[in-house]
């Protein structure tokens, strides 16, 4: 009898609990299907705005932090070539070479001073004592990356002193020293000559080095040591790297800001950017040590030097091949204020603006100019066509306005075309900001730039930001900004996909206010991996390979989907600036007669977005790009550099709307023809 009873009590127990099991999955369907099938209805208006949307709404700010230039974007690959750090032989070993015992020693190299050079000091002089080889190796920029069976060249300045220093080898090799590829130069001249030759890799190595071995005895002067690939951009000798510039040219960007920064300042006046310094032959432009190479005390870099083989020149040029205008930023006289602040003396101002208005000639000049005449000299006699110059990077305080007044007469007067940026400080708010704001007001600034390098919520609180913003004041260069994760390991992994889609939902406001915002730009642009002082950071490379992180993928997305007129996207007759998680803009390309629709939901959930289209006719097949990740802390790296880039496919149109279902933490574009 137990049996059957116990039999029965549990079935009747697993019935009801089956039930109850049931009513809780109805439930739970039920709530899911609420959540699923709310639907946000949002409202685009094709009619023209009147609003256009500038050609520079989106593009790029370049400065040399990071080992961005030498060492990263210039190709060069030998470091300190010409001898001329503050160690002349910092860079160089000399493994075979005994100092402190003269008579067994093979050879040594020594700086020697050259007689009335301003700009090249140095070179070095090579006493070979015995024909076993003296070595001299470079280590180049945390090495050298080389790739299997690419071509480099290589260059020297040699003058024979003494004996018969009869050939000059030059290997590459690996930290076994393993030789990697090899040529030689036979020096011949007791004078000054200019030697060339070729090296092909054996294998790809990114941490390879130059090996300069001596056959003969004797003593041979030797400068400009330098190495480039061949495969540079645009295949120009002793070029730009060609892999980071495709990544450049890939965002289509509208403009092109050089050369930075707080290096345009200097950490004192003397060490400021001088672009005259930077234009002219190669050999004879003065080397400067780097502001960032002991800014930070725990990513000291005392090899971080600026050859400024990457001059104004080159600037203008990549500007150029970008189709970018150019933004060149000029010291206003006064240094970095978080370092000494040392201000010029107003009664000494005048050689500073005279640089500012020399650039302008420089630039756009004709070549009877002397300073088009430069420009022309350098392989260049068409107009560069400048249009914007900036004044300081990020000074505050009555000293900078001070200083800015006189930069503005004095550009106005001679180039009223030109049109003139001015900064609001370091700051997106506080006293500095207030007080920089509303003295630019008064002088009628064109343009004022603003920096805010803010965390992930601040960006996503701030997509209004503008909206409140005087329509006939100042135009706003968002000149640099990066939304930085809190307690994240300072490197690349900084740039997860949290920080890139709070800046991708905090530029919907950029555009949605472009009648405001005439310029954008993320900063810093780019980072080596083995040497960065600064992070998180748009694009990071190493030796041989670079890829774009979540942010750079955001940025392109916009740069290259930016529309030529804005367009009303309203919820209930409001923007959408964060209600609900959700972000939204519109814009129209008249161009491509397209119509640009961008959505970010910054939601862990899905959401159901009906897009509702008035105004005009649009054809019914579309594309949709998507880019998402499953975690908020995933980025792209060296081993996945894709991993959160866009995906895209086609979607239709029924009717004069259409139902996306928008990915949890997405940004999400929509373009579709108009018909």
């Amino acid at each position: 009898m137990k049996k059957p009873f116990f039999t029965y009590t549990f079935l009747v127990a697993f019935i009801i609990a089956a039930l109850l099991s049931c009513k809780e999955k109805e439930v739970t369907t039920s709530e899911a299907k609420s959540i699923s099938n709310e639907i946000v209805n949002l409202h685009v208006d094709l009619k023209d705005s009147g609003i256009k949307i500038q050609p520079t709404m989106y593009g790029v700010f370049f400065e040399d932090i990071n080992f961005a230039a030498d060492g990263g974007l210039y190709a060069e690959m030998i470091k300190n070539r010409s001898f001329e750090f503050t160690n002349p032989l910092m860079g160089w070993s000399q493994p075979n070479s005994n100092k402190h015992s003269f008579n067994n020693e093979s050879g040594i190299a020594s700086a020697v001073k050259y007689a009335g050079n301003p700009s090249n000091k140095n070179y070095i002089r090579v006493k070979i004592n015995d024909d076993k080889g003296y070595v001299l190796i470079n280590e180049g920029f945390r090495g050298m990356g080389i790739h299997k069976d690419a071509s480099y060249n290589f260059y020297l300045s040699a003058s024979k002193k003494s004996g018969n220093v009869k050939k000059i080898n030059i290997q590459f090799i690996d930290k076994e020293g393993t030789v990697l590829g090899e040529t030689n130069i036979v020096p011949t001249s007791t004078d000054w000559e200019n030697y060339t030759a070729q090296l092909t890799a054996l294998k790809t190595e990114a941490k390879a080095q130059i090996k300069i071995t001596f056959e003969g005895t004797g003593e041979i002067d030797l400068d400009m040591i330098s190495l480039f690939p061949v495969d540079t951009w645009k295949g120009r000798k002793n070029g730009l790297r060609k892999d980071i510039v495709q990544l450049l040219d890939d965002m289509d960007p509208g403009f092109l800001r050089f050369p930075g920064g707080c290096i345009v300042e200097g950490r004192t006046l003397a060490r400021r950017y001088q672009w005259k310094k930077t234009v002219g032959p190669i050999e004879d432009r003065e080397i400067l040590v780097n502001r960032w190479n002991t800014e930070f005390k725990h990513k000291l870099t005392p090899d971080y030097f600026q050859s400024f083989g990457l001059g104004f020149f080159e600037y203008f040029q990549l500007s150029e091949d970008l189709g970018a205008e150019p933004l060149p930023i000029l010291s206003c006289g006064i240094a970095c204020q978080f370092n000494t602040g040392e201000l010029v003396p107003m009664e000494e101002l005048d050689p500073y603006v005279q640089d500012a208005l020399d650039l302008i000639e420089f630039a756009n000049g004709s070549i009877n100019t002397p300073w088009g005449k430069v420009r022309s000299e350098m392989g260049h006699p068409e107009k560069f066509n400048l249009k914007y110059i900036g004044v300081g990077n990020e000074q505050w305080g009555p000293a900078y306005i001070e200083r800015y007044k006189v930069f503005e007469k004095a550009i106005k007067a001679k180039y009223p075309e030109i049109i003139i940026v001015s900064g609001s400080g370091p700051f997106p708010d506080g006293d500095y900001f207030e007080y920089g704001m509303e003295e630019l007001k008064k002088l009628n600034a064109e343009i004022i730039d603003e920096h805010y390098y803010r965390s992930p919520e601040w960006f996503r609180e701030n997509a209004a930001r503008y909206d409140s913003y005087d329509r006939n004041g100042p135009k706003i260069f968002a000149g640099e900004y990066a939304a930085h994760p809190k307690e994240i390991e300072d490197g690349p992994k900084e740039n997860n996909w949290e920080a890139a889609l709070s800046e991708a939902a905090f530029m919907t406001g950029l555009e949605r206010n472009a009648e405001v915002v005439h310029l954008t730009s993320y900063a810093p642009l780019m980072a080596h991996i083995d040497a960065f002082q600064w992070a998180p950071d748009m694009i990071w490379f190493n030796n041989l390979e670079s890829y774009g992180t979540a942010n750079y993928q955001v940025q392109k997305m916009y740069a290259t989907n930016k529309g030529t007129d804005l367009l009303s996207i309203t919820k209930e007759g409001k923007p959408l600036t964060g209600q609900g998680d959700l972000y939204a803009t519109a814009a129209k390309d008249l161009e491509k007669e397209e119509v640009i629709i961008k959505l970010v939901n910054t939601s862990s959930n899905s959401q159901n977005v009906t897009v509702n289209i008035s105004g005009k006719k649009v054809k019914s097949k579309g594309i949709i790009t998507i880019l998402t990740s499953d975690n908020l802390v995933d980025g792209n790296s060296f081993e996945s550099p894709n991993k959160i880039s866009p995906n895209e496919s086609d979607f239709i149109l029924e009717g004069e709307k259409t139902v996306v279902s928008l990915k949890p933490n997405s940004f999400t574009i929509l373009k579709f023809k108009i018909k």
